[in-house]
């Protein structure tokens, strides 16, 4: 199991068990078993889903999970593979099948991957350009998505309540509303002492859900 994926699964469980109290002692040391465990990524996919099935308080984050899942699999498993196993129909046919699961945190974790190999630190604007590519006339689908964060950047400059009450106005259609908050307070302030972390959970309008995926980006963002 990658090192910092696995610092990341304990601060997103922590921080969600700060806002509710919920004990996920036993959840982390399950969801550890099955990111580090052998098999195939379906495999995992799929015991991952078990555990989450019998976990219902937390059923808000097991998307985010099967990105982290995805994640660790980038960062651990695949060089365990064939070369190139990322080309073969296999992998083709799983991305397929699970082509509708994740979210939009897949990209930012990527990102801030390529930034760690880079030895920069992460941007919005250098994020949306020059990652997705959002001004490319090839990908549109990406400036569809993002638009309601490339409309608002300005929020970087003002505070966690203002990112907040904008991320409750965006229309129940936008495909990047539920991240909206956390994504846009990681790159307003990507390395929060325990005070801002509180603030930013005061204004939350999911806490337990933003708590943790905050908790995903910031430490993720550390180095090991």
């Amino acid at each position: 199991m990658d090192k910092k994926v696995q610092q990341t699964i304990q601060a997103a469980l922590t921080a969600f068990n700060r806002v509710t109290s919920h004990p996920i002692t036993d959840f982390t040391g399950k969801i550890e078993e099955v990111f580090d465990g052998g098999g195939q990524f379906v495999d995992k996919v799929e015991a991952m889903d078990k555990l989450f099935d019998d976990e219902p308080r937390l059923e808000s984050l097991r998307e985010v999970f099967f990105d982290l899942l995805m994640i660790n699999f980038f960062s651990e498993d695949v060089s365990k593979l064939e070369e190139d196993y990322l080309d073969s129909e296999e992998w083709e046919a799983i991305e397929e099948d699970t082509i509708d699961r994740g979210t939009e945190l897949l990209n930012l974790m990527l990102y801030i991957k390529e930034c760690e190999d880079e030895k920069i630190k992460p941007q919005l604007s250098d994020f949306l350009q020059e990652f997705l590519l959002v001004d490319d006339d090839e990908f549109q689908d990406e400036h569809r998505i993002y638009e309601d964060i490339i409309s608002n950047q300005i929020l970087l400059e003002t505070s966690y309540e203002d990112i907040s009450q904008t991320a409750q106005r965006l229309d129940e259609s936008s495909e990047i509303r539920d991240v909206f908050y956390p994504v846009m307070s990681f790159f307003f302030e990507p390395d929060p002492s325990m005070d801002q972390f509180d603030e930013y959970v005061q204004y939350s309008p999911e806490k337990e859900y933003d708590a943790a995926v905050y908790a995903i980006l910031t430490t993720y963002n550390k180095p090991v």
